[in-house]
């Protein structure tokens, strides 16, 4: 009988902050894979526990490495732990590879919910949550990451990214040339740690804000979603129903394509072809 693999969120500041099952699976786990050893034993004698189980390191630069010995592991019926610096596994951190490794090999995976950065910063940004996407970390240069936010530009969902301190003023600048100016957005640093800070408004006061000092600490950025466009008057695109037609295109054809890629209604757009017709 295969085993366990269990992702468990830790905290992503305040230790307090840990669920009581983690104080649990960390004392009888079989094997503990840690993204970093060193801050799990701060974190273990925060909750004053001590792992029973084999602890070693699954961090990006030997997941490759590690992920059959971990998955041999399983299949031979140990329960396996992993926990990364802060947050839930796999989410822009080291597990994803196990978590579809381990499903292939038709073991158990199961969570330990804990903190998330993204959901904190969200509950706190003060902007829509109703629908929202996580696009992770930007890429670093800055080409890709001006065509990475051009894409998102249309966006209606709110948007919750993360970013490495030094970088967030270039990334806003990045966001000002994407977005405009005004839109809003919300810098939430060094959540639920002694120096929270969540600065909100328009991306350019956010921009002008990081520019004036040495920002420290983690880093998530919330970005209101694109408004929602206004409807195009039906009266200005009869010249393109006009154009489709005079390259033999039925009335109607033309009417249905144009009004499908403008959304306006076809019988209104109908009307307005055959106002100019006459």
């Amino acid at each position: 009988m295969s085993g366990l693999l269990l992702l468990a969120g830790t905290p992503i500041g305040d230790p307090q902050d840990a669920p009581r099952r983690l104080a649990q699976v960390l004392t009888t786990a079989d094997v503990v894979a840690a993204e970093d050893t060193r801050r799990l034993a701060r974190l273990t004698a925060a909750l004053g526990v001590t792992p029973s189980g084999r602890v070693l390191s699954y961090h990006e630069h030997n997941e490759l490495r590690r992920t059959p010995e971990l998955v041999a592991e399983l299949v031979a019926g140990a329960t396996v732990l992993v926990v990364t610096d802060a947050g839930m596994p796999s989410v822009s951190d080291p597990g994803f590879r196990l978590v579809q490794a381990a499903v292939e090999a038709g073991v158990r995976v199961s969570a330990v919910p804990g903190p998330s950065a993204v959901l904190t910063a969200l509950a706190v940004s003060g902007l829509p949550v109703d629908r929202f996407c996580f696009e992770g970390f930007l890429p670093r240069k800055a080409g890709e990451r001006a065509r990475a936010l051009a894409a998102l530009a249309d966006e209606r969902r709110t948007l919750v990214f993360f970013e490495a301190p030094h970088r967030l003023a270039a990334t806003l600048e990045a966001m000002t040339d994407a977005f405009g100016a005004e839109r809003p957005v919300a810098v939430c640093r060094e959540l639920t740690k002694t120096f929270e800070e969540v600065v909100r408004g328009p991306v350019a006061d956010a921009l002008a804000w990081a520019r004036e000092r040495e920002v420290r600490g983690e880093v998530t950025l919330v970005v209101q979603g694109a408004p929602e466009a206004e409807p195009a008057d039906p009266a200005s695109l009869v010249a393109q129903v006009q154009d489709l037609c005079a390259d033999g295109r039925r009335l109607k054809d033309a009417v249905a394509e144009v009004a499908e890629r403008h959304g306006v209604h076809k019988r209104e757009l109908y009307a307005a072809a055959l106002a100019a017709r006459s």
